[in-house]
């Protein structure tokens, strides 16, 4: 075909703006090809380059004691001993989702997974969390439905399971929904494989399925743009999934690894040929020479252009070793694959790419990779911080606390997800342990060596919207306070950072803020950040979702550690009546962002809850050693919807009363029951276990308090004496059917 010219409207149309084209000039010394442009295109986009992240992300702790590899890879990798490590990492997939719900939170899944496996490790369970506008508008049930069938099809076909998550509603996602992915997989350390392309003469590999149009620039002009009303148009931008497929080149990967015939392998996911190729050559300080007459296809007449820029998923990139071509082969061939030698590691560090005998592009591979531009962007405080910090909140009392709390039950945010998790096979393998909504985090069994992992996704949009700094510490707090409470130690976490446009100084201070808040818990709590994905341009028409950074947190345990209880981990729902029920942590007025207040259309812009880092992790040590020598028989976090809710949620769970009579303090009886003061557990322990647990409390410095006991039905809440509200007596008293009724219905399309 006619070279096509390049115009500076051609290039704006390519997401770069002049003094980028004066870069890739610079480095050419010439004129860009067509597919040049494209290939600069893509690689330094948002997605792919991190170019106005990247200043800031280096201030988060990346280094620990367990890490065996940090970012820069497909995934992250933590030591488990017993030579095995888990390898996970969480992604986004927010634009596609909304242009093409199904697809674009199938191949999301899907896309994650050949991120772990790359790595050598079998994927062994899969986590979400996801963010939707107004659950009463048809859009959002449209999406929700599309989404979660999506993730379910994709997942459940390919035998993993989909062990936990949150999901989340509010109107500033009604127009870019968020959809983040995460998957963990178990991996051998001494059998890990990274993404590189080294050794001169070594083939390049082209395995999986065959190449389309789908997907074309959906890194550069549809995850790296705001949303508008032609938004719409860019659903061919979406790819098609297809897991029956994936699983195949699943175990045909992990058989060439076994078989010890590569040198490095990626997947073909943002950017497709383009990305895999430059990043394996970047890390290898190597060249790659490719012949893109041998790519497999599926459409006739793709231009090398739409070959390197396809996003058609099920395709990976392999570096094999000479002379063992024929053998990787073969085992393609025997999972019914396609798999060609398409070039070969050059020692020039250039992409050289060839078409029907010509060279259609040849770019220094630092330039497109290492040389991206780095923009360190103007940021500023927004001005409505300015009010969020003089806000004085009024919290007035309910006419009825029954019907309050029935209320923040049924709130989507609160209430069951098990219309969203019964479609999901959360069972398959049979390690998992805990099961959705049976405990405060996931816990799976590593059959391997006989111990045992936690799993959690945390997030609030609307903290982080309050205080940017202060949400993020509370994202990373509430992930490590769920593998607390189910008595697993914090190893590390993958993030997933969803911002608006970087371009908006508003937008780059609450990043920058939510970075530094994430690294001061981060370096508290020892989890090191192993790697994880940015996502800006969360925007429709010009405004902006909540600013929401996601933690998908790793956890620990050894049955060794766990002395004197019969299983290594403790799940929230209340056991047997008697048990003596026990607050853990003390209680503030912390109002700001409530659930409470939300769901009641009360005023919540106000600072959201405080944080001390070191009562925090007093609260995580208490947990941990309570639980280890066998003192606790539940244990479930404080958090979203406060204490009446995490008291109503482990009845739930448990299919038990609780008779509770609060403590009279100064507080007024809402703030008491709906306050969201973190550092707080509810916890249960036979009668004679009391003592033993305050001192315990008393060696980690945390408050203790005696709640009440568990009963065989109803929830009771009254106060031991007056307070000052004037009330005394009988402030809840809800059946077991009322709650259930409440909380099962929130979510029920």
């Amino acid at each position: 075909m006619e070279e096509i010219k390049i115009t500076p409207q051609l290039v704006k149309e390519h997401g770069l703006t002049e003094e980028e084209y004066q870069r890739i000039l610079k480095f050419l010394g010439r004129e860009p090809s067509y597919t040049e442009l494209g290939l600069f295109s893509v690689m330094w986009s948002e997605h792919c380059s991190y170019k106005s992240s990247r200043v800031h992300l280096k201030n988060l702790p990346i280094r620990g004691k367990r890490v065996v590899q940090g970012p820069g890879e497909n995934a992250g990798v933590i030591d488990i001993g017993d030579n095995y490590a888990i390898a996970f990492k969480i992604e986004s997939h927010n634009h596609p989702s909304q242009v093409e719900p199904y697809q674009g939170a199938a191949t999301g899944v899907g896309g994650i997974i050949r991120d772990v496996f790359t790595m050598g490790a079998r994927p062994i369970a899969s986590l979400n969390s996801l963010r939707f506008g107004d659950l009463e508008t048809d859009l959002t049930k449209q999406l929700l439905g599309g989404i979660v069938s999506g993730i379910a099809g994709y997942g459940n076909c390919m035998g993993i399971p989909t062990v936990g998550g949150e999901v989340c509603f509010d109107p500033s996602y009604a127009g870019n929904c968020l959809v983040n992915a995460m998957c963990v997989g178990l991996v051998k350390s001494d059998s890990i494989v990274k993404a590189i392309a080294k050794g001169e003469g070594n083939p390049i590999i082209y395995v999986g399925s065959t190449t389309g149009r789908d997907g074309i620039h959906g890194a550069s002009l549809l995850a790296s743009a705001e949303f508008t009303e032609e938004s719409k148009d860019k659903r061919p931008n979406v790819q098609v999934g297809d897991p029956f497929l994936e699983k195949l080149l699943l175990e045909a990967c992990l058989e060439l690894i076994e078989k010890d015939l590569i040198v490095g392998m990626q997947d073909m996911g943002a950017a497709g040929l383009i990305s895999s190729s430059s990043e394996m050559a970047t890390r290898g300080k190597s060249g790659i020479r490719m012949n893109l007459d041998k790519v497999p296809r599926r459409e006739p007449g793709m231009i090398p252009y739409e070959i390197m820029l396809s996003e058609s998923q099920e395709r990976m990139l392999v570096c094999g070793k000479k002379g063992k071509e024929e053998d990787i082969k073969k085992i393609f061939e025997k999972w019914d694959l396609k798999a060609e030698v398409i070039g070969e590691v050059t020692n020039t560090g250039r992409l050289e790419i060839l078409d029907q005998g010509k060279i259609v592009a040849d770019v220094p591979v630092h330039a497109l990779t290492e040389e991206a531009p780095v923009y360190n962007r103007p940021y500023s405080e927004p001005k409505y911080i300015a009010k969020i910090s003089e806000n004085k909140l009024k919290v007035t009392e309910p006419k009825s606390y029954n019907k309050a709390l029935l209320n923040v039950l049924n709130s989507p945010n609160i209430g069951s997800k098990k219309w969203v998790y019964r479609q999901y096979d959360h069972q398959v393998r049979t390690n998992s342990t805990i099961l959705p909504e049976k405990g405060d985090a996931a816990v799976l069994r590593i059959k391997e060596n006989g111990k045992y992992i936690a799993l959690t996704t945390d997030g609030n949009g609307r903290y982080c919207y309050l205080n940017p700094r202060q949400g993020a510490k509370l994202a990373v707090a509430e992930a490590a306070r769920n593998l607390a409470c189910v008595g697993a130690d914090a190893l590390a976490i993958t993030n997933c950072l969803n911002f608006g446009n970087p371009e908006k100084p508003e937008i780059m201070w609450q990043f920058k803020e939510a970075i530094e808040g994430m690294s001061d818990a981060c370096k508290h709590f020892d989890t090191p950040v192993t790697g994880g994905n940015v996502s800006f341009y969360n925007e429709t028409n010009g405004k902006a979702i909540f600013p929401t950074p996601v933690i998908g947190m790793l956890g620990h345990s050894d049955p060794k550690d766990f002395k004197n209880s019969d299983v290594p981990f403790c799940t929230e729902g209340f056991k047997d009546e008697g048990d003596i029920i026990i607050l853990l942590g003390e209680t503030k007025e912390d109002m700001g962002g409530s659930e409470y207040l939300y769901v009641h259309k009360k005023d919540w812009k106000a600072a959201p809850p405080s944080l001390d880092l070191d009562k925090e992790l007093n609260l995580h040590n208490l947990l941990r050693e309570s639980i280890r020598k066998g003192l606790l028989k539940s244990a479930h976090d404080c958090s979203d919807g406060g204490l009446a809710v995490a008291l109503a949620e482990s009845c739930l769970t448990g299919n038990q009363g609780a008779d509770i009579q609060l403590p009279a303090n100064k507080l007024s009886l809402a703030v008491h029951l709906f306050s969201e003061t973190q550092s707080r557990a509810v916890v249960t322990v036979k009668y004679d276990e009391v003592e033993a647990l305050g001192a315990l409390a008393k060696k980690h410095n945390t408050p203790c308090t005696v709640l009440g006991k568990v009963q065989s039905h109803d929830l009771s809440i009254s106060l031991k004496e007056r307070g000052t509200a004037g009330r005394q007596g009988n402030v809840i008293s809800l059946t077991l059917e009322d709650m259930q009724k409440a909380f099962n219905t929130a979510i029920n399309l």
